[in-house]
């Protein structure tokens, strides 16, 4: 993280227990060291054992990357970026309104059986991202699965988790695949419209379609990050947090350019 970065994040960052009163062992590694090496793993692709020396021990990264993971402090700091973004944009911190899609992935040979499955329309044999964004095409909820799960049951999960978390939520726009019994399942059961906004049957080739084009710009924000070109984790949450740090990534710098820019505008009052 360049010193701008770290100035936002820095203030956003989760408490430990130990420094909470909540006990715990102090942790033996300054918070920039340990998230810059988690980073660095997210963006270039690397195995654990190669961290690079300058970096703290791979055992003891992986041990914050699996702490962070358990305790649900990436997600948490994902989520104060994600709402310091949209206020940003100038939204409110909650949104009203996301878009939901999937994407299959290889899965590498750590994959256990048990977790992966073979999506027969992609022709992929590995793991499938569901993904549900708001507007901006930031992340409100993450679930991996076998590939072989359906979009529809995968919603099933997805959707209720989303509106739990967002008490605003009341739309949200789907492809194709969600069509079905689902939409008058989220309406009765969550109160959410769901809208599928289907191709066009007489158009051929590369088409874009309204508010589906966020999810799928996401899907390629993720593929910027090395590590999730396929799926290396042996555990389904893993892939998740790798997912959430690799958003970390994207938000963090997208502040930090904008907190630049913004300094570099104020207006010089004439002599």
């Amino acid at each position: 993280m360049s010193d701008a970065e770290w100035a936002l994040v820095r203030d956003l960052l989760p408490v430990p227990g130990w420094l909470a009163g909540r006990g715990g062992r102090p942790e033996g590694y300054c918070h920039r060291q340990m998230i810059d090496a988690v980073r660095y793993l997210v963006d270039n692709g690397i195995k654990w054992r190669a961290m690079p020396s300058d970096f703290p021990p791979w055992p003891r990264v992986y041990a914050f990357f699996a702490r962070w993971r358990d305790a649900g402090l990436v997600a948490e700091l994902h989520d104060r970026l994600r709402g310091a973004v949209r206020d940003g944009e100038g939204r409110e911190e909650e949104p009203s309104a996301g878009v939901v899609d999937s994407q299959s992935v290889k899965a590498d040979a750590t994959v256990t059986l048990a977790s992966r499955g073979y999506d027969a329309g992609k022709k992929i044999n590995g793991r499938k991202r569901h993904l549900f964004t708001d507007t901006l095409g930031l992340l409100l909820a993450v679930l991996v699965t076998p590939a072989s799960t359906t979009d529809r049951d995968a919603a099933r999960i997805l959707l209720p988790r989303a509106k739990s978390r967002y008490g605003r939520l009341a739309r949200v726009w789907a492809d194709g695949g969600y069509t079905g019994h689902l939409a008058d399942w989220t309406a009765q059961r969550l109160g959410l419209v769901l809208d599928v906004v289907r191709r066009s049957d007489d158009v051929t080739g590369f088409q874009v379609l309204p508010r589906r084009w966020v999810v799928e710009r996401s899907f390629a924000w993720f593929l910027r990050s090395r590590r999730l070109v396929r799926d290396y984790e042996r555990r389904t949450d893993s892939s998740e947090a790798v997912i959430l740090w690799s958003m970390t990534i994207l938000m963090s710098r997208r502040l930090a350019a904008q907190h630049h820019q913004h300094h570099h505008l104020v207006p010089v009052r004439a002599a």
